[in-house]
């Protein structure tokens, strides 16, 4: 059975897939992102696991909070009409998680959802391309 923070994150990924965004979208999760520039001219969503945290509730349950990346990022001309229909599905997508329950592994709950910065205004400026990154907490009890 793999890691806990492994089935939250394909649980995302199944969950970004199978829901009907303003634009579509196909996510993947990955270890590294990384990508050549050429191949960033289409919509890429990349899950990928960032950290775990745990505390003591009692003797028999802990508290985890698990972290994952959600990463938005396509390389396109930054007219303000392209850059605002990526930052409404950034939106959306952070909409969905703090609404729904994680279908694909319900113990989780999203308790928190950070999108800091927005955007990456380095990745605008030097390759043209719109970044955003999504850090959604689910927190576990067990």
């Amino acid at each position: 059975m793999p890691a806990t923070i492994l089935r939250i994150a394909d649980a995302v990924v199944d969950e970004l897939n199978g829901s009907v965004f303003s634009q579509p979208l196909e996510a993947v999760r990955h270890y590294l992102p990384q990508f050549e520039l050429s191949e960033m001219t289409s919509l890429r969503v990349s899950v990928v696991p960032r950290s775990v945290a745990s505390k003591g509730l009692d003797r028999n349950r802990d508290s985890f909070d698990y972290r994952i990346d959600v990463a938005v990022q396509q390389k396109l001309d930054p007219t303000p009409g392209n850059l605002d229909a990526l930052m409404v599905l950034v939106e959306e997508i952070a909409d969905h998680f703090r609404s729904e329950p994680l279908a694909g592994y319900p113990q989780a709950r999203c308790t928190e959802v950070e999108n800091v910065p927005v955007y990456a205004p380095e990745h605008l400026d030097e390759f043209r391309q719109f970044t955003s990154v999504l850090t959604l907490t689910f927190r576990v009890w067990r």
